[in-house]
């Protein structure tokens, strides 16, 4: 769309700026009354929070992955306030180790809901994407 032309020019800036500074966008969301959903890289604490759910479910694994969703409150030394943490653990048949996904959030959804909106979000991006390529 004509309305998205050098989108680029005015995010890269902004994106440049807080790559290195996680807990300064967070504040600045929050400050600015925004909703938000942002993917967490693992870390040693963040698993330390959840290992509870990383125990081997007993018994003969299904077909369809096991999923676990769980939200918390974490807080870096680096962030000047606790930002609640929502959490996916899936366990799959053969694999040995879970697959673990971590998001910070503000939103007020159960922890199931916030990644099921994390994960709309990529599709939507993969729909943009398909248009794109479709069109050259």
């Amino acid at each position: 769309m004509h309305s998205a032309n050098d989108w680029h020019s005015v995010l890269e800036p902004v994106v440049a700026r807080y790559s290195d500074a996680n807990p300064d966008i967070y504040t600045l969301l929050e400050k600015e009354d925004y909703l938000y959903a942002i993917r967490l890289p693992a870390n040693q604490n963040l698993q330390r929070s959840i290992e509870h759910l990383l125990t081997r479910p007993v018994g003969r694994s299904s077909r369809a992955p096991k999923r676990i969703y769980e939200s918390f409150t974490c807080q870096v030394k680096s962030w000047d306030t606790a930002c609640r943490v929502g959490v996916k653990v899936e366990w799959h048949q053969g694999e040995l180790f879970p697959r673990v996904g971590f998001i910070v959030t503000n939103l007020s959804r159960s922890a199931e809901r916030v990644v099921r909106f994390y994960n709309g979000r990529g599709t939507a991006v993969q729909w943009i994407k398909e248009g794109k390529n479709a069109v050259k």
